[in-house]
């Protein structure tokens, strides 16, 4: 199973939220992470956690093999930064991207640490709406995912009611409100065991994955 996954080293981000994360997953299979939580800084602080992550690796960006970056849904400001500052490092040094669904690297992330098997996933869009996905993992993969989809509030109360704990930022359950996005590190590992066939060197035609149709919304 190995040898069919990507090659290492990776570097990843994560900008889809709140979240500003980078992690490099080397050869040896060591994680380097540096993270920041914070609003509106994804922009000013991309680079110094990228330059900080290599550092402690003490390995340069000729030294990677791929970029992986969070490709949504999720914030489409933040999805945006990380997009271009990953096509920016992969252009550079002539670097694959590996486009990495959010929402499935969240739900590795939430299985990895927690070894539930069975939960949604469900993240606020805007007053109305959310993201959501099903998920259902057996024997360390995906047995089961719905798409992605858009629902409204009184949705989400009914599905809440009838089943499974639903994660995210969607204030049906304080405990698990706080997880709404993956660290880069659980980017990275997802690129690692299933991102092989997406490595692309198509750089024009990656885009987030926003789910919802992007409006520019211009101030008057």
């Amino acid at each position: 199973m190995r040898k069919n996954r990507a090659e290492l080293p990776i570097l990843a981000i994560e900008t889809s939220g709140e979240l500003c994360s980078v992690a490099l997953l080397d050869e040896n299979d060591v994680l380097f992470e540096v993270n920041i939580k914070k609003k509106n800084v994804h922009s000013e602080m991309i680079f110094r956690l990228i330059s900080e992550a290599l550092e402690l690796s003490a390995l340069s960006v000729n030294d990677l093999k791929a970029v992986a970056v969070s490709s949504g849904p999720g914030s489409f400001t933040g999805l945006r930064i990380g997009m271009s500052a990953a096509k920016g490092i992969a252009f550079g040094a002539n670097l694959p991207v590996i486009p990495v669904p959010t929402f499935d690297a969240l739900a590795w992330q939430i299985y990895s640490l927690s070894e539930l098997r069975n939960f949604a996933i469900a993240n606020v869009v805007n007053v109305t709406e959310l993201y959501y996905a099903d998920y259902n993992f057996e024997k360390n993969m995906f047995h089961n995912k719905t798409k992605i989809e858009l629902i409204g509030r009184e949705d989400l109360v009914k599905r809440a009611a009838e089943k499974k704990k639903i994660f995210g930022n969607n204030g049906q359950n304080k405990d698990n409100q706080s997880v709404s996005a993956p660290n880069a590190a659980f980017i990275a590992n997802w690129a690692y065991i299933f991102g092989k066939d997406l490595l692309t060197f198509k750089y024009d035609y990656l885009e987030p994955d926003y789910i919802k149709k992007f409006v520019a919304r211009i101030k008057k």
